[in-house]
């Protein structure tokens, strides 16, 4: 059994970058990637492939990968932001060894890019589940074409391992969630973790379907979490949708929820202990608002991205997600930015890394960024250096010093550097759709805030209902 994926590795440019010993002689400068450099200096880690026991190279040599992907793209003059692409193929534990893995790895990228692109395959040994990982240019060598990232082609990586899998009697994963029928929008968003619509409110509807005992009890819970519903469609929308969505399209026909809601009637002291006490919560809300109020932020300012202050983004997040936890009635109108945070815990984390760091804005988490970045790779060429030593001496005191100093580097410096970096990178790129979430909430808000003489906040109430 494989699962598969693959994904486009973005990034800038430099104007030089470490790579073997002398890269200025062989690649022009203007066509060295730190990040496709980088991809195939982690696919080709000898830490994890047994010393490169299990690397191969399609259409360019495993030796001279790097060197002859950019070839291609100085040949036909393609850069873009897009300068390869970076997949796997994860196999169950126990069911393949290296060798097989490795072959069904080879197999697969002579399937699905063998003709026009070149490819470098390796098999990683360093967990449990052997996995491939698959680093393709973004250029064809055959027609200077650029690789087209689709939906299809994701379905397509899946249908050939899965494919090989069964001519070498592997087992295969039925049933998997990627369907062909996917809309484009809700498989993106899934691959980038974010819930899409359908998501969302199939987790709200098995939640109001478990504190009401009627419709009408059931309608009003939707309309309390941000939700309008057409009662003859029996479809429902949140403010920020373009579309509906219909009950039944999520499998909630009218008789399986008047099938929930007559099983609710008929248990035990279910009005008492369940519905009373999880009663629809009032469509009133100007919390974000006043949170910021609070904090002397105003999100108004913020149209220039430089500008937005992220460390205060997250601390309104927190703040307003304590309150919906403590605060019986609190409730956010958007039913995106609800669903948006799924572990509070790990915004708190976010948050204190990025008032420690001294982080505010985005051209500052930027900078923190690209200084990381530096710094490991300085310390990679240390430790490199070191490495060179280990393999050249043979006093053993000097040899056991050598090993113990480069250890150090890894452990030390090196690794909690690269946790800081890859923090710095997912704070990042959740950020700007946090920000619009949130900008959004304050849109929604509007019409029920309002402040007296005194400066006070005054709620206005919603409607009583949220039927269209």
């Amino acid at each position: 059994m494989a699962t598969t994926g693959f994904w486009p590795v973005r990034g800038k440019l430099k104007d030089i970058i470490d790579y073997a010993e002398n890269p200025d002689k062989t690649t022009a400068k203007e066509y060295l990637d730190d990040d496709l450099y980088n991809a195939l200096r982690y696919v080709e880690n000898d830490d994890k492939t047994d010393r490169k026991m299990y690397v191969t190279a399609l259409n360019c040599s495993k030796s001279a990968a790097y060197e002859q992907m950019t070839a291609v793209k100085r040949k036909y003059g393609e850069r873009g932001k897009v300068v390869a692409y970076h997949g796997y193929q994860s196999f169950q534990s126990g069911e393949v060894t290296p060798e097989e893995a490795h072959q069904i790895g080879i197999e697969t990228a002579r399937r699905m890019w063998g003709d026009r692109f070149q490819v470098v395959v390796t098999t990683h040994l360093n967990t449990d589940n052997l996995h491939n990982h698959f680093v393709i240019n973004s250029v064809s060598f055959k027609d200077g074409g650029k690789y087209r990232n689709s939906i299809e082609q994701h379905h397509e990586i899946r249908e050939i391992s899965d494919a090989i899998c069964r001519e070498c009697g592997k087992s295969v994963l039925e049933n998997s969630r990627f369907r062909r029928t996917q809309s484009r929008g809700a498989y993106w968003a899934e691959k980038k973790g974010h819930p899409t619509h359908r998501d969302m409110l199939k987790r709200d509807v098995e939640y109001c379907l478990s504190v009401s005992y009627n419709r009408d009890s059931f309608y009003k819970q939707l309309f309390g979490l941000g939700y309008t519903v057409d009662y003859s469609r029996m479809s429902v929308k949140a403010k920020e949708w373009d579309r509906a969505v219909r009950l039944s399209s999520l499998g909630y026909t009218k008789d399986v929820i008047d099938a929930r809601l007559t099983r609710n009637i008929y248990t035990p002291r279910f009005i008492a202990d369940v519905w009373n006490v999880n009663l629809p919560k009032k469509r009133r809300s100007v919390l974000l608002f006043y949170i910021a109020h609070d904090l002397g932020y105003n999100i108004e300012h913020s149209r220039d991205v430089a500008e937005i202050y992220i460390d205060l983004l997250f601390l309104i997040i927190i703040n307003a997600f304590q309150i919906l936890k403590e605060v019986k009635d609190a409730v956010l109108m958007s039913v995106e930015l609800r669903h948006a945070v799924k572990d509070l815990k790990q915004f708190i984390y976010d948050y204190n890394f990025l008032r420690e760091a001294d982080i505010h804005t985005f051209p500052q988490l930027d900078r923190y960024i690209e200084d990381t970045q530096t710094k490991i790779t300085e310390l990679e060429r240390e430790r490199g250096l070191l490495r060179n030593k280990v393999r050249r001496e043979t006093d053993p005191v000097v040899l056991a010093d050598n090993k113990t100093a480069r250890s150090e580097i890894t452990k030390k410096h090196i690794e909690p550097l690269r946790k800081n970096l890859d923090r710095a990178k997912r704070i990042r790129d959740k950020s700007p759709h946090l920000y619009d979430l949130v900008r959004q909430e304050f849109e929604m808000e509007a019409p029920y805030r309002k402040l007296d003489r005194n400066g006070k906040m005054i709620f206005k109430d919603a409607p009583e209902n949220g039927a269209r």
